[in-house]
């Protein structure tokens, strides 16, 4: 099995690939970040995403690396009973996620990364059992799908918000998966679907408080509402 850094150097994802898709966009939306900084100090517990655009790639970065570490533990430690096909979609679905964590840390750069390398705390799920593994898959599954959907119209990049797009795409249909192994046929039922059809949004400040029981480092969004306990 490769391990994470194996990954992302196959060609799961390229450093290289970002920087030709998003261009110099990244330099500008990290000048307009340090601006907002400077005009708006703020205090805050924890580790601040910070604003603009930079500020939402580090809140996507966040999450991204809590769903990455997850997928890392279950495929390293498989639940008991796991069938062959769990075993290869949940190894896919840790692909993705590692995939996805790397692309962010590669588009925000050594300079614009605030919220750095957190530490999981998965004290709370039972690894050993396929129940309370698949119950947190959903968790974490269903919350990044509201958590791009909320804070799409944050971003001011058009090439961001199409980057998003298509990775909250994936996301759900992470979710839809792990909800059908649960529960068949819930892929997309009215928990998370709105009565026009739409999957449901969760501001900054709804997800990181959630987000955060998972984390030893804690993460905060002052410039959203949301400052850590």
């Amino acid at each position: 099995m490769k391990n994470e850094t194996q990954l992302f150097e196959s060609g799961k994802l390229a450093r290289r690939s970002f920087l030709r898709y998003a261009g110099a966009g990244i330099a500008t939306a990290g000048v307009l970040a340090m601006g907002c900084h400077k005009d708006n100090p703020v205090t805050h517990t924890g580790i601040d995403i910070g604003i603009g655009d930079i500020g939402i790639l580090n809140y996507a970065y966040a999450l991204e690396q809590l769903e990455a570490a997850f997928y890392t533990q279950v495929a390293s430690s498989p639940y008991s009973g796991i069938s062959a096909t769990e075993t290869a979609r949940l190894t896919d679905i840790r692909d993705h996620e590692v995939a996805h964590r790397e692309f962010f840390k590669a588009a925000l750069g050594t300079s614009n990364i605030n919220v750095g390398s957190l530490t999981p705390d998965f004290s709370s799920i039972n690894f050993a059992d396929r129940t309370s593994v698949l119950g947190a898959a959903k968790a974490f599954e269903d919350l990044g799908v509201q958590a791009y959907n909320g804070a799409g119209y944050l971003i001011q990049s058009a090439t961001y918000l199409t980057l998003a797009g298509e990775i909250v795409s994936v996301e759900a249909r992470h979710a839809s998966y792990i909800r059908d192994l649960i529960s068949n046929g819930s892929f997309a039922d009215n928990t998370i679907l709105d009565a026009n059809g739409m999957d449901q949004s969760k501001a900054i400040k709804d997800v990181l408080p959630i987000a955060n029981t998972f984390l030893k480092t804690k993460v905060s969004a002052s410039n959203y509402g949301y400052v850590s306990a």
